[in-house]
């Protein structure tokens, strides 16, 4: 029979091999017409912040057509990832602005 000490360290142990990485929260700014960062990387599961700081109403829009999120004026819209892939992404109202979310498992 193992001394109870060792059968605790062994039970927290075991336990943490079970525990996941959270999800990460990527922020993406848009201002004067320009997504900023221009290029993120993301995983599986995280949430992209669309933060507008314009006065005008912008889309994310993949080119993939996996997700169109509409973020109003001063307005900020979260959108979780639930893909795998690269991405690029404009805005249907101002198609010179253009992005790209590299998504991994």
């Amino acid at each position: 029979m193992m001394p109870r000490r060792i059968c605790l360290a062994i039970v927290t142990l075991s336990g943490l091999s079970s525990v996941s990485a959270q999800a990460a929260d990527i922020q993406i700014t848009i201002d004067k017409m320009v997504y900023a960062p221009a290029e993120a990387t993301a995983k599986v599961g995280d949430t992209i912040e669309w933060v507008n700081k314009d006065i005008l109403a912008h889309t994310a829009t993949a080119k993939t057509n996996d997700w169109d999120v509409t973020i109003a004026p001063n307005k900020t819209v979260r959108m979780v990832l639930k893909k795998s892939g690269e991405v690029d992404y404009h805005c249907k109202f101002h198609p010179n602005m253009n992005g790209h979310v590299t998504v991994g498992n």
